[in-house]
């Protein structure tokens, strides 16, 4: 198998993975027995092997000296923490964006807001969860500032569990669209003003989001 195709059934046994993580399939604290999730996937040791690898690096599995590796738990200090991170890198995106955004960028995001309007409700959350979260890749990339696009989408991948978790309880349609085309409209005028402040909206409660659902989840836990 050459090197491009095995990167890319790790990549797919990767997807795969988490898609089972934040479903809850396999949830915080289970271990992820690598023999054997690769069975029940179809895949061999070595692209299993690297897909957890790469899930350790989202935060997503934590890694365990001599022991399996387990879906690792979600912490409300860390996780605010990492979250006001973010909020500061999507600021820094929307301003480089409205510098730098080419017209085919911004076409991109246009087909992504058009695709999460005609399309909420048939998608499975998690689908339109991973549609939102390629809206603001997409504006990170649009900076055309290497640097930043890389370490938005490594805090961005941090917050997934949390933020999928939110999203699921919080589904309006409505709301998230409008929130989206604001941006977008700011982008489009090139308005810095305008695009930080139609993200603040839309990221307003995030903090408050994660903390809700993590606190959720421990109550659940009974810890």
């Amino acid at each position: 198998m050459s090197e491009f195709s095995s990167q890319n059934l790790a990549d797919q046994t990767a997807l795969k993975l988490r898609r089972c993580i934040l479903r809850g399939d396999i949830k915080p604290g289970d271990p992820i027995k690598e023999r054997d999730t690769a069975i029940v996937m179809g895949v061999s040791r070595t692209p299993m092997r690297e897909a957890i690898r790469m899930l350790s690096k989202e935060g997503l599995i934590e890694l365990r000296p001599s022991r399996s590796p387990v879906v690792a738990e979600l912490n409300i200090t860390s996780a605010t923490e990492q979250a006001a991170v973010l909020i500061a890198l999507e600021n820094l995106s929307v301003e480089l964006a409205c510098e730098n955004a080419t017209e085919k960028d911004l076409e991109d995001m246009q087909q992504i807001v058009e695709n999460m309007d005609a399309n909420f409700y048939q998608f499975d959350p998690l689908d339109m969860f991973e549609i939102d979260m390629s809206f603001h890749t997409a504006i990170a990339k649009a900076s055309h500032n290497s640097a930043l696009a890389k370490t938005h989408q490594a805090f961005q991948q941090r917050l997934w569990h949390a933020r999928y978790l939110a999203a699921r309880e919080r589904r309006n349609r409505d709301r998230v669209v409008s929130q989206h085309n604001s941006i977008l409209e700011g982008l489009k005028m090139r308005d810095k003003r305008a695009a930080c402040s139609a993200v603040g909206a839309h990221l307003a409660q995030l903090a408050e989001d994660i903390r809700q659902q993590i606190t959720n989840q421990n109550a659940r836990k009974g810890t």
